[in-house]
């Protein structure tokens, strides 16, 4: 199994980005690249070769289930393990964002103490 090294994180808030990137960097030892939006994530995906993709629901203009779409219209992205943050999180809502392609759904507010080690648990569970 490849060690997880490159997440892309899909988040328009920069307080939440920010606490993100150190839980992700500080205590994961991630390379994190940070997009404000769905578009700026489909422009920076491909260059970027994200193992992982963290994706925001809620944004506007694009919301993260488009995004999600358009990525994996992607030839290089189909595949890539995606888990989606979102405060919406009654079994409907988890069930509908694993329908859509998604692998695991954490909810918001995260725990920045334990959300590397989340991400690192989804991770091997996708290639165990």
């Amino acid at each position: 199994m490849d060690k997880l090294m490159r997440i892309l994180y899909v988040e328009d808030e920069p307080d939440i980005q920010t606490v993100a990137r150190l839980a992700l960097e500080t205590l994961g030892g991630f390379t994190v690249a940070i997009c404000g939006s769905g578009q700026e994530a489909l422009d920076r995906a491909p260059d970027f070769q994200p193992q992982l993709i963290l994706l925001d629901v809620m944004m506007p203009t694009m919301d993260g289930p488009t995004a999600l779409g358009m990525l994996r219209a992607l030839p290089q992205f189909t595949d890539t393990p995606t888990i989606f943050m979102t405060a919406k999180v009654q079994p409907a809502e988890i069930a509908h964002y694993l329908q859509l392609g998604a692998v695991d759904v954490i909810p918001k507010p995260f725990d920045p103490m334990i959300l590397s080690s989340q991400v690192q648990a989804i991770w091997e569970r996708c290639h165990g």
